[in-house]
């Protein structure tokens, strides 16, 4: 959550870097009466790409909020062939959660939304098992249903589709949801998926990463936050923490620790959403 209750707008821009972006994007704030109070840049220089997140107080902007996107987009964007997309800081995304039997990320995003750290909603949590449904019932938040198998995965992931749409929902949660999102699913949320893995990319693939890297030995144990594409756990990266183990650890201290990476990189990316701080580009994310 914001730590003032200003109200702010923010612009998350990329475009071919070229000479007199800054100058055009600030100019173009502080000429209708806004206050810039956050700006971050970055250039790719092996792609030639300007990639910017731009935050500016609303108190004395004389731009209407509904006509800033139009306003930016003929006195500024179409110059420079720039895709952008704005965002308030008084409007709260809605983010659906997506769990399978397995509840520690489940919790600790409730316990981060309860305590009002981030500043969202959670108009429905969608699950293949009813395992964590009176955990849902206890917090007051929709639960649903979908049972999936093989031959009904394609009208279910319709039926969640729909359901996303009615309830207006911005982005979708994978708190460890052991079901493989179809092509088609992710198509219809493009960089809206975060999805946690349970290793740090690349890493150990199937079904028991601890156990593989218990038998290999491993120093290092990780995991890593990205958003769903086609192919799966290839998505852009949006954060990643490891912790040291030893010879020491048995598969279950593994398994404890990787837990509770889990926790910690899922929320970290699911903060950066929230705040805006994220611009893919090319199957990789800049993280201002």
């Amino acid at each position: 959550m914001h730590n003032d209750k200003r109200n702010t707008a923010t612009l998350l821009i990329h475009c071919p870097d070229q000479k007199g972006l800054v100058i055009s994007v600030t100019e173009f704030i502080f000429k209708n009466g806004g206050n810039i109070v956050h700006l971050a840049q970055h250039v790719d220089t092996e792609k030639q790409v300007f990639f910017m997140r731009i935050e500016w107080d609303l108190a004395d902007f004389i731009i209407p909020r509904d006509k800033i996107a139009e306003y930016f987009e003929t006195l500024v964007g179409k110059r420079f062939d720039m895709r952008f997309s704005l965002h308030f800081s008084d409007v709260a995304p809605r983010m659906a959660l997506f769990v399978s039997k397995l509840p520690h990320c489940f919790y600790d995003v409730l316990a981060r939304y309860e305590s009002g750290e981030w500043q969202v909603e959670i108009p429905l949590i969608i699950s293949n098992h009813r395992d964590l449904q009176p955990v849902a019932e206890r917090h007051g938040i929709e639960f649903h249903h979908f049972p999936i198998n093989k031959d009904n995965k394609a009208e279910q992931e319709a039926a969640e589709l729909e359901l996303l749409k009615a309830r207006n929902v911005d982005f979708v949660v994978l708190a460890r949801y052991m079901q493989i999102l179809s092509d088609e699913f992710v198509r219809e949320l493009p960089n809206r998926v975060i999805n946690i893995h349970h290793s740090f990319l690349p890493a150990f693939a199937g079904a028991k990463p601890y156990h593989a890297a218990y038998d290999r030995g491993v120093k290092l144990i990780g995991a890593t936050s990205h958003y769903v594409t086609a192919e799966l756990d290839a998505g852009p990266i949006i954060e990643q923490d490891v912790a040291y183990v030893s010879h020491q650890d048995s598969v279950n201290a593994l398994i404890r620790k990787g837990r509770d990476l889990e926790k910690i990189v899922l929320s970290r990316a699911i903060w950066h959403h929230l705040r805006h701080n994220v611009l893919v580009y090319d199957n990789k994310t800049v993280i201002f």
